[in-house]
């Protein structure tokens, strides 16, 4: 008997065999689902299988009207115009989308040419029509689909007798927002401007960056009951071409409705759906696209949104800034170093508060566990309770702020923080150590320059604060193991998410965790694989 007593003393208690078997299965089980919905998403679908046959146009005048007013129906934005001209009184018709064109575009140089400026004796054959018509772009398209959608996005198709193709005319009036700064991501310093919702101003915005010939610019017809432009760019001669096949295979197989922002199309493209952490990068600085394009990355561009999509993206991206080359090194270093650590504490801090204050107090201070006690007294609430309620409310208050107005969501955040802190303080229902500790949380948070990595490390965290309030530091540590493995194993477009530290690049550390002087930064990020590697300029 007092062997089996003695035995005993050496063998752990049951319930770190029951946490020991939830390591190992909550791990084995992710793996699982995520494994069965990968496969299920690169299962060819039977719509990508069978493609439509496209229709033509014939030399048939009315039929070709009758069949573009048959693909829009009823309408009354489509007019269509018919008319003669010339000396054998050539039938011709236009038709155009009333509110997307410009009609003093389509009044002075296509009407005007052909029925006032034209003389009578004289009958232009159809391949003369481009010499009359003073409009800068014209093609010659006998697909009706791409004549339906030439039609939707504002411009002018002009067809004749007796051919069977027509001419898209560029009449587009393009009515968008002005270029402004953009209001996610400030700067101190740096350029003042940003995206909008026009792709053809965006990618100007680029070419504007400095005349570059190798820039290049990839189109893309995606959605299929709401056709949109997506623009895939990158710089040749320095972007991996394994990379830039990758984004349009992954670009290819977008098989949807409508693409209403690049959100959409982030979430199709990534290799993971089930992780808490952004594999694309989302951006409405134009200058912060041309420096990653300049590393040897691929953006991705689509009409209709300000935010720009980078890809492959690394963890580091989401903690680094354009200021932090726009400042002199040492500064920039600091600051983005600062990140860093705002991040652990925007993750970590609530937890390793719960885990100390509930299950180790022996590793507190005496001095500030005495403090901590005594500023707990009369707190009906369990440590985790009372650290929830506070962080749901900063969630709240958080949220509120954006929804509302500018002026008034500053004044919310900021009123509202201060009165329910103070009010919960004084009511006993949280302690004053508990709201510290919750607002630099928060404040760290706000610190981080890209919002969707903020979201992350908020679910992040209460993750975190549950597993330290059942299982202590051991539960945090436990959630520190698997938030690295995941990390380790997570892709982006073939690119390790963690790296330049996994897998370790010596030369990428000078643009990591602090940034290197620029003269000392001479090559591209090796994990990329850039066909130059060296930095030119």
């Amino acid at each position: 008997m007092h062997i089996i007593e003695f035995i005993k003393n050496f063998l752990p208690e049951a319930n770190i065999y029951v946490y020991t078997i939830i390591t190992l299965l909550v791990p084995l089980a992710m793996s699982k689902i995520s494994g069965y919905f990968q496969g299920d998403k690169e299962k060819p679908s039977n719509d990508q299988q069978d493609k439509e046959i496209p229709a033509f146009l014939s030399n048939d005048l009315s039929a070709n009207v009758d069949e573009i007013n048959k693909n829009f129906g009823t309408n009354k934005d489509i007019i269509t115009r018919e008319f003669t001209f010339g000396k054998e009184q050539t039938r011709a018709a236009i038709i155009f989308a009333k509110g997307l064109v410009d009609t003093t575009i389509i009044n002075s140089n296509i009407l005007e040419p052909l029925l006032v400026n034209l003389p009578h004796h004289v009958d232009p054959p159809p391949i003369q029509i481009r010499n009359l018509l003073p409009i800068s772009e014209i093609s010659e398209e006998n697909r009706i689909d791409v004549i339906n959608t030439s039609v939707l996005r504002g411009q002018t198709v002009l067809f004749l007798q007796d051919i069977d193709y027509a001419f898209v005319l560029k009449t587009s009036n393009a009515i968008g927002r002005n270029l402004e700064e953009p209001v996610s991501e400030l700067q101190v310093r740096g350029p003042r401007i940003g995206f909008n919702e026009n792709l053809i101003d965006n990618i100007t915005l680029l070419r504007k960056a400095g005349v570059n010939t190798e820039l290049r610019f990839i189109t893309f017809q995606l959605g299929k009951r709401f056709n949109k432009e997506l623009v895939i760019t990158y710089v040749e001669g320095i972007a991996n071409p394994e990379i830039i096949e990758n984004v349009k295979q992954k670009i290819e197989s977008i098989d949807i409705d409508n693409l209403p922002e690049s959100g959409y199309v982030e979430e199709l493209i990534e290799e993971n759906n089930f992780s808490l952490f952004p594999q694309v990068q989302s951006t409405e600085r134009p200058d912060r696209v041309v420096a990653a394009l300049t590393e040897g990355r691929v953006a991705i561009i689509l009409d209709g949104t300000p935010f720009a999509l980078i890809v492959p993206a690394t963890i580091n991206m989401f903690l680094q800034s354009p200021e932090d080359y726009y400042e002199r090194w040492i500064a920039g270093s600091l600051v983005r170093f600062l990140r860093y650590v705002a991040a652990f504490i925007a993750v970590f801090t609530p937890a390793l508060y719960i885990s100390f204050v509930s299950f180790h107090q022996g590793l507190i201070p005496t001095k500030l566990a005495i403090s901590i006690i005594s500023s707990r007294e009369g707190v009906p609430f369990p440590i985790l309770i009372e650290a929830l309620l506070m962080e749901v409310s900063i969630e709240i208050l958080r949220e509120a702020g954006l929804r509302l107005p500018k002026p008034i969501g500053q004044t919310i955040g900021i009123v509202g923080g201060l009165v329910i802190g103070d009010a919960a303080v004084q009511a006993g229902i949280v302690s004053p150590v508990t709201v510290i500790v919750v607002a630099l949380t928060a404040i760290s948070s706000f610190s981080l320059p890209q919002y969707n990595i903020s979201i992350s490390l908020r679910i992040l965290r209460f993750i975190a604060m549950i597993l330290a309030a059942t299982l202590g530091l051991y539960g945090v540590i436990v959630f520190f193991i698997f938030f690295s493995i995941h990390l380790v194993r997570l892709k982006s477009f073939g690119v390790p998410y963690l790296s330049p530290a996994v897998p370790y690049q010596t030369n990428d550390w000078k643009d990591f965790l602090i940034r290197f002087p620029i003269s000392a930064m001479k090559k591209r990020p090796k994990i990329l694989k850039p066909t130059d590697t060296i930095r030119k300029g």
